[in-house]
């Protein structure tokens, strides 16, 4: 049971899946054309820095668990007896643990890796005991310790051998996915505010439902989202991403009943099924990733059936 509850903690769920991101990230949108997808799954380089973010992703849910303990026991009670099953100083052990695992594997590869997990590690720590009690800040520095990590990737891949292959459209196609994924992080947060609003005002949180009202925060997250009809423009009408822009105009059909269920809502379980729905458009970002050029993993099979039979 105890290691059920760790595995809570640490969100082992949401983990595994930003690895996978991770991975058909670098394949299909970071990586430059040039690069086989192979050599990027087989790379031991590209499998240290997805190893660092993931343990330091972990960590980060640890320690964001750790100052949270009381809030939680008020917005999320079953989660939280769960979650208690494991001591706050084992919690302790495990966030310190797990840190020093990130700089110890990150020294292999530089000490601009070192550096950047150290800073995402500090950033996390500061998020978690002071920025998100504060509004905007708060929601603003969440969705961005959601989407760091893809830039580890991103500047292993953007070495001075792989720079010349790199195109300003190219570059472009990549800024309109974190935009739009970025957008869908900061809603999230927002909607994950309007949720624990109870808990948030026990535990003096300062969001913006808390400080400026529900109406308010709607009207953001509105906004917002209809934000959102830019990147998703960008990436079907102008740039190229394959079968992908079938995810997009899906996401489109979502967002807008997402906008229609949300003045309505009022109390706690309707803002965990908008929440839901986020996640789940997310999450299937992820998947839909190999949309851009399923033939990728058509010729990455046969390559490795070819090696295999050699």
């Amino acid at each position: 049971m105890k290691i059920i509850s760790l595995f809570s903690v640490v969100r082992g769920y949401n983990v595994a899946v930003i690895v996978l991101a991770q991975y058909l990230s670098a394949i299909f949108i970071l990586a430059p054309q040039n690069i086989p997808a192979l050599s990027i799954v087989l790379d031991w380089r590209v499998f240290i820095l997805v190893l660092a973010s993931a343990l330091s992703i972990a960590s980060g849910y640890i320690i964001n668990n750790f100052y949270d303990s009381q809030k939680d026991l008020i917005n999320r009670p079953n989660k939280s007896m769960l979650d208690r099953l494991v001591s706050q100083k084992t919690k302790l052990y495990v966030y310190f643990t797990l840190n020093a695992l990130v700089a110890l594997i990150s020294v292999f590869l530089s000490w601009r890796v070192l550096l950047f997990f150290s800073a995402y590690i500090f950033l996390i720590w500061f998020y978690s005991h002071k920025l998100k009690k504060y509004p905007i800040i708060g929601n603003i520095t969440a969705a961005l310790l959601a989407v760091l990590p893809f830039f580890a990737i991103l500047i292993y891949l953007f070495k001075k051998d792989h720079f010349r292959h790199f195109e300003i459209q190219h570059v472009e196609i990549i800024f309109a996915h974190a935009t739009f994924l970025y957008i869908l992080i900061l809603v999230r947060e927002m909607i994950k505010d309007l949720e624990n609003i109870k808990g948030d005002l026990l535990a003096d949180y300062r969001t913006i439902p808390v400080l400026y009202g529900e109406k308010v925060s709607k009207t953001i997250i509105s906004v917002l989202t209809i934000l959102t009809v830019v990147p998703v423009y960008l990436l079907i009408e102008v740039y190229d991403v394959g079968y992908m822009d079938i995810y997009f105009y899906g996401c489109f059909i979502l967002l807008l009943f997402f906008l229609v269920t949300l003045w309505p809502s009022a109390e706690r379980k309707d803002f965990l099924k908008l929440h839901n729905l986020l996640k789940f458009l997310i999450v299937a970002g992820v998947f839909c990733i190999v949309l851009i050029d399923p033939k990728v993993l058509i010729h990455g099979r046969q390559l490795v059936e070819t090696q295999l039979t050699q």
